[in-house]
């Protein structure tokens, strides 16, 4: 997956000058082991921190490994003042874990007390004001603390990349959408930059790509893309026309930072001056680490980067569209369990999903404009959208939104999308959600979050609610029991 970060994670170890500090290396050494052994990429750094000299020897090394997320292990109590004073100097995102004693026979003078030591870390980094993660449970052995390294790095992936992220947008919001135009000056506060542009400019660009010899290759591959599905050939040199425009656009306005998205309006004036639809190049995009968001939709865009970055598959941007019609409901109980009909809803877009997260696509029209703007014809500017059924498996509903007074809010919802046919157009699915009724009313419409979701295809709410706490975000919804949902309470136990 390009544009996304490489994380590099680096582990150091603390001992307090009282413990024996054989005993954390141990323990520190004991940890890298289970990393490698689970596949899970680690710099050990071997300066251990007893004392502040010692955590700025070990900062110097940690730069010189090229590390860019740090976690701090309590091998034993540690030193809170040293262990804390490092996470704050360090330029990245930070987790603190502590070990958990391995043996009955060694608590004399193999016992390292870090389950105690951990409750004066967290009092300190209070103390310094800082956001670092820690695990739901942040006492383990070195297997399991190992599995919270990998989930440090899904979360480190997501704070790295908004660092460095640019949102280009072209065209202003559609009238009838105003719902997803929110305040950019949020984005600024996360590190993030945008650069608003006009559809004029993006229609300059596209028609200053004409005849460009890459054409041909870029059409090629689209057409091993689809297959079979190649059902509007003739639509594919302006699609990839269309394509290499973004492409470089981002190379040449890309500037300072390293990652970015697109947020473009894409109808009705889109059809009629460029003649065709984008969704098929949008998902293309998007399975390359480059989500585009339909309608100009910022915080869409930011949320399927986010959600790229925490899972390192494609996302898309979906409508929470329709409902479950009853006798679909009933003719397909075998499928949907126990789920209630209420928990139910269609996703839909017109066809931006990539293709390797649908159950069976092909290149269609985009039949809603076609009524507006070619009706009684057949198509000719609405070909372009890839359209199919949503594959059945693990997801997470999430965005990240600004509210009018400039506040960040998000939500986290795990479910998953059932094997059954939607019988209707778009990138479509039957979305299964626990108490999406409720949900629905107490969050999505009492929060006033607007229609568009990203999705990720695989359970990500750990990840993703971590990740919005860490970067500061403190109003975090989430699907979870109905006794608990008015509870501020972490849902991922």
């Amino acid at each position: 997956m390009i544009n996304i970060p490489e994380v590099k994670v680096g582990i150091v170890a603390t001992s307090r000058d009282c413990f024996p500090i054989t005993l954390s290396e141990k323990r520190r050494n004991a940890v890298v082991k289970a990393c490698i052994e689970k596949g899970i990429s680690i710099n050990e750094v071997t300066t251990t921190v007893e004392n502040e000299i010692d955590a700025m020897n070990a900062l110097k090394e940690v730069y010189d490994l090229g590390v860019n997320a740090l976690v701090v292990y309590l091998g034993n109590f540690g030193p809170e003042g040293p262990e804390t004073m490092l996470a704050q100097k360090f330029d990245g995102p930070v987790m603190f874990v502590a070990a958990a004693e391995e043996t009955k026979d060694n608590l004399y003078d193999g016992r390292g007390d870090a389950y105690c030591g951990m409750l004066n870390a967290s009092y300190n980094i209070n103390l310094r004001n800082l956001r670092v993660y820690i695990p739901e449970y942040p006492v383990g052995y070195a297997d399991e603390i190992a599995d919270m390294i990998s989930d440090f790095k899904d979360i480190s992936r997501v704070v790295l990349g908004l660092k460095k992220l640019k949102i280009m947008s072209f065209g202003p919001r559609p009238q009838d959408f105003l719902a997803c135009n929110a305040p950019i000056k949020p984005l600024y506060d996360l590190g993030i930059e945008i650069m608003e542009n006009s559809e004029l400019d993006l229609f300059e660009s596209f028609n200053n790509h004409k005849d460009d010899k890459r054409i041909p290759d870029v059409v090629e591959d689209m057409e091993k893309e689809l297959g079979a599905g190649n059902k509007y050939g003739g639509i594919l040199p302006k699609l990839a026309q269309y394509e290499l425009t973004l492409k470089d656009w981002v190379e040449k306005n890309i500037g300072a930072s390293e990652y970015v998205v697109f947020a473009n309006k894409c109808w009705p004036a889109f059809q009629t001056q460029f003649g065709f639809v984008p969704c098929f190049v949008n998902s293309r995009l998007a399975a390359n680490g480059i989500p585009v968001a339909c309608e100009t939709d910022i915080y869409g865009a930011l949320s399927e980067y986010i959600i790229t970055c925490a899972t390192d598959l494609p996302a898309t941007l979906l409508d929470i569209n329709n409902t479950v019609p009853k006798d679909m409901y009933e003719n397909n109980k075998e499928i949907i369990g126990d789920y209630k009909n209420s928990d139910l809803f269609m996703g839909f877009h017109c066809g931006n999903t990539s293709s390797c997260m649908m159950k069976n696509f092909s290149m269609k029209y985009q039949r809603i404009m076609h009524r507006l703007l070619e009706p009684d014809k057949e198509p000719d500017i609405t070909r372009g959208t890839l359209e199919g059924t949503i594959r059945p498996g693990d997801i997470t509903l999430f965005r990240l939104q600004s509210t009018a007074d400039t506040k960040l809010r998000s939500y986290v919802a795990e479910g998953e999308v059932l094997d059954i046919d939607p019988m209707s157009f778009g990138s479509i699915g039957v979305f299964a959600v626990k108490e999406m009724a409720r949900f629905y009313r107490h969050v999505l419409i009492e929060k006033n979050f607007p229609h568009h979701v990203g999705v990720a295809f695989k359970h990500a709410g750990k990840v993703l609610y971590a990740a919005m706490k860490l970067l500061g975000i403190d109003d975090v919804s989430f699907n979870q029991p109905a006794s608990m949902l008015y509870k501020n309470e972490n849902p991922f136990k």
